[in-house]
């Protein structure tokens, strides 16, 4: 693990410690997130904390033609029981993924400082969202960053305040993203809900090598 400085650049992620823990410090802004994302590293830290930067090995990744749909989820789909934007209002997903209360955690890791710099990326054209509606109103949606020339998306959080709304902007994300040829899409770290949507664990050296 290294420490940074905010004009140093980030080291080889083999430093990596075992829990995948890169580098502490450093400066969150829009160059440095580009170089991040592209090298395989995000940020994950609480309010409080100085920024921390992972690259985790093994990587949780979906590959898009291994999507799961459920019977339950594939009825909702055939019904349209919601209605699925793109990049239509990124501020209010990400201001919605900081709000939800998770598990395990009291504290958010979506920042004001993270929020800030990653809607600066949206109008980048870097950070995309997805929004899902039910009755004009927003209950739920996800977001993450979209590197078109590397074919990867990598996901970064989700929010659902109506059930399955998440699930079922995901679902339609993969599936614009198989007509756009994706190659895989990050999820970071495992859980047993994205396992579920078809996710699976690779080498950290495997996924580098989609980034090229």
């Amino acid at each position: 693990m290294i420490f940074l400085k905010p004009e140093d650049d980030f080291p080889p992620v083999y430093y990596a410690t075992s829990d995948g823990l890169l580098a502490v410090g450093g400066k969150l802004n829009v160059p440095t997130l580009k170089r991040a994302y592209n090298r395989g590293i995000f940020p994950w830290y609480s309010e409080g904390q100085p920024i921390l930067w992972w690259s985790p090995d093994p990587r949780m990744v979906l590959f898009p033609e291994k999507l799961k749909v459920s019977k339950s989820m594939r009825q909702l789909l055939r019904k349209e029981a919601f209605q699925v934007s793109f990049n239509t209002d990124f501020k209010s997903v990400i201001a919605n993924c900081a709000a939800v209360k998770r598990l395990g955690q009291s504290d958010t890791w979506i920042t004001p400082e993270i929020q800030k710099t990653y809607c600066e990326l949206h109008k980048l054209g870097v950070a995309h969202s997805v929004e899902v509606w039910k009755g004009g109103k927003l209950v739920g949606g996800l977001y993450g960053i979209y590197l078109k020339e590397k074919s990867v998306f990598c996901g970064e959080s989700m929010f659902s305040t109506h059930s399955n709304a998440s699930k079922y902007g995901f679902i339609k994300l993969i599936e614009k993203l198989k007509e756009e040829y994706v190659k895989l899409v990050d999820c970071q770290v495992y859980t047993r809900h994205l396992e579920s949507l078809g996710a699976e664990e690779i080498s950290r050296e495997e996924f580098l090598a989609y980034l090229g």
